[in-house]
C-alpha cells in the first residue's frame, strides 16, 4: 500500500471519522489471550495501528510498543492519542529481524491482497523473536473484494490453513470466531488467530510459487 493505493487513500480521506468510530471500542477480551502469551514488558509491534487505541492500551499496561500505519493522516491522529511515534510503513516493507515478542495485527492484514499475504506473513514472522506470538484478525469468509473504496481479503479456517501451508515458520496456537465489537456491527463475524513463530525454520521471503498457488486458490474460492 502506498499513496496511490485506494485503500490508503480511503483512510487518508476518512481518518477523522474512522478514528472517532473505532477509538473507544472495547477490545479487552481480545487482548487477554494475546498478552497471556507474552512476557512482562514485552516488545510489541502494533502493525496497522489505526486510531492508536490498542497501542495506547499496551503502552499503559507496561509493554514496549512500536506502532506503524500506512495512512499518514491516520498515523498523525494515532500519534496524538497513543503518545508514541507512529511509523508510516506498509506491511510489505517491514524488515525487522527478531525484534518483537508479539505482533498485534488487528483488522489490518485484511487489506493485504491474498497473493501477497504469504510474503507479508514471512516478514512478520522474521520480525518476531523465536517463540514470539502474532495475533491477526480478518473478516470471516472466503475470497477478495472491493467495498466502498477499500480492498478486503476474507479468510475462514480452511483459508487460514491454506495460507499457513505456505508459511511454515508460523504455527497456529489458537483460532476462533467472534462478533464485531462495534455496537452497529454485531452481525459481522471475524476470524481471530494466535500464531507462534517456530524457533528454527527459515524465514526466506519469496513470491513466485505463492502467486501460482494462491491464484489457484482464489479461482477455487470464486468458483465454489
Amino acid at each position: 500500500m502506498n499513496s496511490s493505493d485506494p485503500t490508503v487513500a480511503y483512510y487518508d480521506a476518512k481518518a477523522q471519522s474512522f478514528f472517532a468510530a473505532t477509538v473507544d471500542v472495547d477490545m479487552s477480551s481480545l487482548y487477554e489471550p494475546f498478552l497471556r502469551e507474552l512476557p512482562a514488558g514485552a516488545a510489541i509491534l502494533d502493525a496497522g495501528c489505526g486510531s492508536g487505541r490498542d497501542a495506547r492500551a499496551f503502552r499503559e499496561r507496561g509493554y514496549a510498543v512500536t506502532a506503524l500505519e500506512p495512512s499518514a493522516a491516520l498515523a498523525a491522529l494515532a500519534e496524538e492519542y497513543c503518545g508514541l511515534t507512529v511509523e508510516i510503513r506498509r506491511f510489505q516493507d517491514i524488515d525487522w529481524s527478531g525484534r518483537f515478542d508479539g505482533i498485534w495485527a488487528c483488522a489490518s492484514l485484511l487489506h493485504v491482497p491474498l497473493a501477497e499475504l504469504p510474503q507479508v506473513l514471512r516478514r512478520l514472522a522474521q520480525a518476531l523473536r523465536p517463540g514470539g506470538t502474532l495475533y491477526a484478525s480478518l473478516k470471516y469468509g472466503r475470497g477478495e473484494r472491493e467495498q466502498g473504496g477499500r480492498w478486503f481479503t476474507d479468510l475462514d479456517n480452511a483459508g487460514l490453513e491454506e495460507l499457513l501451508s505456505l508459511v511454515p515458520m508460523l504455527k497456529v496456537v489458537k483460532s476462533w470466531t467472534s462478533a464485531d465489537r462495534r455496537p452497529d456491527r454485531e452481525g459481522e463475524r471475524w476470524l481471530n488467530a494466535l500464531l507462534s513463530r517456530r524457533p528454527t525454520l527459515s524465514t526466506k521471503i519469496g513470491r513466485s510459487a505463492d502467486l501460482v498457488h494462491l491464484q489457484d486458490s482464489c479461482h477455487q474460492w470464486r468458483s465454489g
